[in-house]
């Protein structure tokens, strides 16, 4: 345990950690300094002098070299002549702090006038309205009347494109440096800087692209003024219209938890989704998400989905009908037939949960796998040797090691890039990175290994004894690892091969230690645990190989993963490629529509929450499958996710115990940034959703032993070989619907061909 400082604030007694800050001291006791330039995410500067106090120290004898007491024993406080700055003075054993004083609050006062001498005056237009720092601590500590003139003020262009996603009003902004600090420390994209000096200075971009970063977004979220805004919500809707439900980002493995802020539009008469913000859990993303996860929601709402059910014709042709017909041929064509079903990793663990139990159990003549198959062939291994329950990115550091493996972090998984950056830069954890090309984590690497394009398993399983001693003498080891380039075959060989790594280097079941993978959405753990155990040994057998009377698609968009049938049913939001040549498309919800839980690529369950109405007649997956059991003669009954849920934890071992009102709890968080706290932590909401639950790997649990594969790694596949590794912005059927990002889209995929060639 870290030492403990002891303090007094306005003669409250506090302990805090040595190191702490004086404004972090004072939240302990709840005691609000105000602030703008401090963020407790980011290194303080002590620009804006907001946090003005005054501070004393235990006067000491020079002569005696002993603190100087009272009659009653007390210590005697020697004040410091002038005010400092709280967000910059760590405390000291015996400090006193007075934030109340009158020289303090005139302190407060003095800055808000002068920062307010060239802000504009657009409260009531500007989007920072109703949740902006600026405006509540000038009602709480500043002048009630201006003596600036207007005139004098600085006049700019309003709304200058920092780039596509962000906007600067130059006249808002004052100069605390967050958005820099951010992008320069925490992610480490070195695009914003300060121009010119005085009065004229203001955020300019040079980079090119003009603000090149995945992490925009967060840097109008800790921004304390309306002076960074986004491209899809300014302008949009005032904060105190807005619905806030807890949700769980769809698009990585991490899992991040956001919020969506809804509003019913009275242009088109139904409810939309303004904004994504993230929601604060310390142990998934802290308070960041990346710029596709924000931005990527317009798909929820976009005017091409599926909302009846469509049936092919005499003629050839898909046509509307009604769901009871739809549901009743579904279940007259896979009544007694081969089914061979595929089910989307975006998908809930409730819905794959069922979708598997209706194939085996019901239908009995049927088979179940996933989309996309790759992950599948490995993710057993990672529910055996995945990161301990108990681990805790924030505790990584000194003395552990990361090794990373044919894989890239930022492009994968941009948060947990953050997460395990701050590990490396910050908390000193060894980096060794093992790839074919170069990627932005190379940047912090202690050692860097190359190996051939498209042969990451056999340099794990050959050459790794290199690294032995190494990793054997770490506190932990966290192995990340993708599956670039690799066919199913080469991906479990891989996993298999670091799973040895971390039996031999005795880290397996340990907390901070284990696999992570960077998966390709948010489920793709969750739906490999809730299908049955016997799909761990099938899906090598690539998708388009497998022959069936009737294949049931559920969210699959690669049609390489289609089986070849007869007769087709397809449960999606648009009617895509693989949509276009089913016999049945039934429209089905968005994540925003419904509820259900997820997990996440390091085993943690959450829950997600409806935030807006379905569209047309579209139904969740779980009521469709339901509805085709309930025709084939099985009566599930289950009028939910809770339900169906409970279900599946009593039937996976794994899941045991896990409960919605588990998955639901929350927990006060440190540092304390939601909404009470807009000036201290920007705009991130409270957690109300719940933290989730991570469940243990089996390596954690007694009398598990692992047995290496025998089978020797394969070498490259030359077809795999023509697959473009995964990038972040990515073209698909989700993002393709965001106007935002499409700049984004194709300017990526361009220089990814570009780069391949």
């Amino acid at each position: 345990m870290a030492d403990m400082i002891n303090l007094t604030i306005d003669g409250i007694p506090v302990a805090v950690p040595k190191g702490t800050v004086i404004v972090d001291a004072a939240k302990k006791i709840d005691n609000d300094i105000p602030v703008f330039c401090y963020h407790p995410k980011l290194k303080p500067v002590g620009m804006c002098r907001m946090c003005l106090v005054e501070v004393g120290t235990p006067k000491m004898d020079p002569a005696t070299k002993q603190v100087v007491k009272t009659e009653d024993g007390k210590a005697v406080i020697a004040w410091m002549p002038k005010l400092a700055t709280a967000c910059t003075t760590p405390v000291s054993e015996g400090m006193a702090v007075r934030t109340n004083t009158k020289q303090v609050l005139d302190a407060r006062n003095n800055v808000l006038e002068f920062l307010l001498t060239s802000h504009p005056l657009d409260c009531p237009i500007c989007d920072k309205g109703g949740e902006c720092p600026l405006q509540n601590l000038t009602l709480a500590h500043g002048p009630g009347v201006s003596r600036f003139e207007y005139e004098a003020k600085n006049h700019n262009a309003k709304h200058v494109p920092l780039g596509d996603l962000i906007f600067l009003d130059r006249e808002r902004c004052i100069q605390c440096s967050r958005c820099i600090r951010f992008q320069d420390d925490v992610a480490d994209d070195h695009v914003l800087q300060f121009h010119d000096r005085g009065r004229h200075m203001e955020i300019v971009t040079f980079s090119d692209p003009p603000f090149d970063s995945y992490f925009g977004g967060n840097t109008t979220d800790i921004c304390p003024v309306g002076a960074l805004t986004t491209a899809d919500f300014r302008f949009k809707a005032r904060p105190w219209e807005l619905d806030s439900t807890p949700s769980v980002c769809t698009h990585c493995a991490v899992g991040c938890n956001i919020t969506l802020n809804t509003r019913l539009e009275t242009r088109t008469g139904g409810h939309e989704i303004k904004r994504v913000m993230p929601r604060q859990n310390e142990h998934v993303n802290e308070i960041w998400t990346c710029d596709k996860g924000r931005f990527v929601h317009h798909f929820t709402r976009s005017t091409d989905r599926l909302t009846q059910p469509l049936v092919r014709d005499a003629s050839g042709k898909l046509a509307e009908s009604t769901w009871e017909a739809a549901l009743q041929l579904v279940a007259d064509k896979v009544r007694g037939k081969h089914v061979a079903g595929v089910i989307g990793d975006r998908l809930p663990n409730e819905d794959a949960f069922l979708f598997g139990q209706l194939l085996t159990d019901v239908i009995k003549t049927g088979s179940v796998t996933m989309s996309p198959a790759i992950p599948a062939a490995y993710a057993d291994i990672v529910r055996g040797f995945g990161v301990g329950k108990d681990t805790e990115f924030k505790q990584i550091g000194k003395g552990d090691t990361i090794l990373v493996v044919n894989g890239d972090l930022e492009e994968s998984a941009p948060v947990w890039f953050l997460l395990l950056r701050q590990a490396v830069v910050d908390r000193g954890a060894k980096l060794v990175m093992a790839h074919d090309h170069i990627t932005k984590m190379h940047r912090y690497a202690t050692k860097t290994v190359n190996y051939e394009l498209g042969t990451a398993a056999n340099w794990a399983a050959t050459e790794t004894m290199a690294l032995g001693a190494e990793l054997k003498a770490a506190r932990n080891v966290l192995i990340v690892f993708g599956d670039e380039k690799l066919s199913a075959d080469g991906a479990r060989a891989l996993a298999r091969a670091l799973a040895n790594i971390m039996i031999e280097s005795g880290h397996a079941g340990k907390a901070n230690s284990g696999l992570l993978p960077l998966y390709p959405h948010a489920n793709t753990q969750g739906v490999f645990d809730a299908l049955p155990e016997q799909l761990a040994s099938t899906v090598a057998v690539q998708h388009g190989k497998r022959q069936a009377d009737v294949a049931w698609l559920i969210g699959v968009g690669d049609p390489a993963d289609v089986p070849q049938a007869a007769f087709t049913v397809v449960q999606e939001l648009f009617l895509t490629d693989v949509a276009k040549s089913a016999n049945v498309v039934l429209p089905a919800l968005s994540f925003a529509e419904r509820d259900g839980s997820f997990t996440s690529g390091d085993r943690r369950v959450q829950r997600f929450y409806r935030a807006l109405p379905g569209m047309g007649q579209a139904k969740p997956d779980w009521w469709i499958i339901q509805e085709v059991a309930k025709r084939l003669g099985k009566s599930w009954g289950f009028h939910g996710t809770t339900e169906i849920f409970a279900a599946l934890a009593d039937s996976r071992p794994d899941y045991a115990g896990l409960t919605y009102e588990l998955l639901g709890v929350t927990e006060s968080q440190w540092p304390p940034v939601g909404r009470a706290d807009l000036y201290y932590g920007g705009t991130a909401y409270d957690n109300t959703g719940g933290v989730g639950a991570r469940y243990a790997a089996r390596a954690e649990q007694s009398g598990f032993t692992a047995v290496s594969e025998a089978v020797a790694p394969p070498s490259a596949d030359m077809e795999s070989l023509q697959h473009l590794p995964r990038t972040l912005y990515q073209a698909g059927e989700l993002i393709s619907r965001s106007k935002v990002l499409a700049g984004h889209v194709e300017y990526r995929n361009s220089e990814m061909t570009r780069t391949a060639k």
